[in-house]
């Protein structure tokens, strides 16, 4: 019985998906070359739509686009699109994850509306090739944003949240659980949350709770020892004001920016404060949403609204700020380059110093930009739809 329940499900796990057309890859995509430093100039390569995408999606060796019900993976260099991976229902958002996965090449991360208004059918799909490799029925609200970071991933959502591993296994539902198999496993199902963030498999949320006069920031494990119905706090403690932002953790702390005046108020596991930094950031930027941010090995890049600020990425505590730019920082040839009205601005990574700007045209020069490199191509996610820039010059 045992070998006959695991056939069904390795056969369910890998099956076609009703309503799908899959068009495999014919030959793999390969990874462009690296950046041999950062160019005197760029010029557009490329450009597709893509509505379901906050930012550039790099996985492996592809850039991967989404809208309308179709995901495609892309050849960097040229966008041609070498697979695709179609339903016939609206596209919620998609992501790269699993890096440990697929021989290092990561896995793309496809979720998809059910039979109902949620988000609620999610595959994965192999990079290179667009080949499936399994499937699950998270349970989140159209808006959800997938956080990958390493062994995991959190479909986000303003009341409930989830987090999967990646084999697809569920490892922790939190908040208002649609259809709780138990009641009373939640502590606070009532609040709302502004924003989350998965890092060194923790997860941290920003809740906002009836009857507490401030916000809350509690963070979790993101694969607890009692089971995905049951979740483990590490702490959750209120903070000194509403309106807060949770930035950023690392192993162990966490980073939250507080409004009135602007501040950066750093916590152990424990949650308690071990650091409150002023922020060079106007108040207004700090309107208590979700973060905007690119993590690094060595930093955490946070664009506030109008300007990018660099945290440590062990201590969390902010290393420089710099003014006037469109998203955060990305590492692109050796150097480090930021989205600004111009162009890209080049910034010394340890002192944020401007050192040269780039010429860059865009149609319109104050709307954000997120940007992510591929090998030399550098993509730049403008509205509804990426962009790819070349070394030029």
């Amino acid at each position: 019985m045992v070998l006959v329940l695991g056939a069904v499900v390795a056969v369910w796990r890998t099956s076609a998906v009703a309503g799908a057309d899959s068009d495999p890859a014919a030959v793999a995509i390969t990874a462009p070359p690296h950046a041999d430093g950062v160019p005197a100039g760029f010029a557009e390569a490329w450009r597709a739509a893509s509505g379901a995408t906050a930012a550039p999606v790099v996985a492996g060796p592809a850039v991967v686009t989404g809208d309308g019900g179709s995901v495609h993976g892309r050849d960097a260099v040229a966008g041609g699109v070498a697979w695709s991976y179609t339903r016939d229902r609206p596209l919620c958002t998609v992501a790269a994850g699993f890096p440990d996965s697929d021989d290092g090449r990561g896995q793309v991360l496809a979720l998809y509306e059910g039979g109902t208004s949620y988000c609620s059918e999610l595959t994965t799909l192999r990079p290179a090739t667009g080949e499936r490799v399994a499937a699950s029925n998270p349970d989140v609200r159209p808006g959800t944003r997938l956080l990958a970071r390493g062994g995991f991933v959190v479909a986000t959502g303003s009341e409930y949240l989830e987090v999967l591993r990646s084999d697809l296994v569920k490892t922790l539902e939190y908040g208002d659980v649609p259809t709780p198999v138990q009641v009373g496993r939640q502590p606070r199902p009532e609040c709302t949350y502004g924003s989350v963030v998965l890092a060194q498999e923790r997860v941290g949320v920003l809740e906002r709770c009836p009857g507490e006069p401030t916000d809350r920031l509690t963070v979790l494990a993101a694969d607890g020892e009692d089971g995905a119905e049951t979740p483990q706090e590490e702490f959750s403690v209120p903070l000194p004001a509403a309106g807060a932002t949770l930035v950023a953790l690392s192993a162990d702390r966490a980073a939250v920016a507080l409004p009135d005046p602007p501040r950066l108020q750093l916590l152990d596991t424990t949650g308690q404060q071990v650091g409150l930094i002023p922020l060079d950031v106007p108040d207004a930027d700090l309107t208590g949403g979700a973060a905007v941010t690119e993590v690094t090995p060595d930093a955490v890049y946070w664009w506030t609204g109008s300007r990018t600020v660099a945290l440590d990425a062990t201590d969390l505590a902010p290393l420089w700020t710099a003014d006037g730019t469109l998203g955060p920082a990305v590492p692109y040839g050796g150097g480090l380059l930021v989205p600004v009205p111009s162009g890209l601005q080049e910034l010394d990574p340890a002192t944020g110093a401007a050192l040269r700007t780039i010429p860059v045209r865009r149609t319109d020069p104050q709307a954000p930009v997120r940007a992510a490199a591929a090998g030399e191509v550098l993509l730049e996610q403008r509205g509804a739809e990426v962009v790819a820039l070349r070394p030029a010059g």
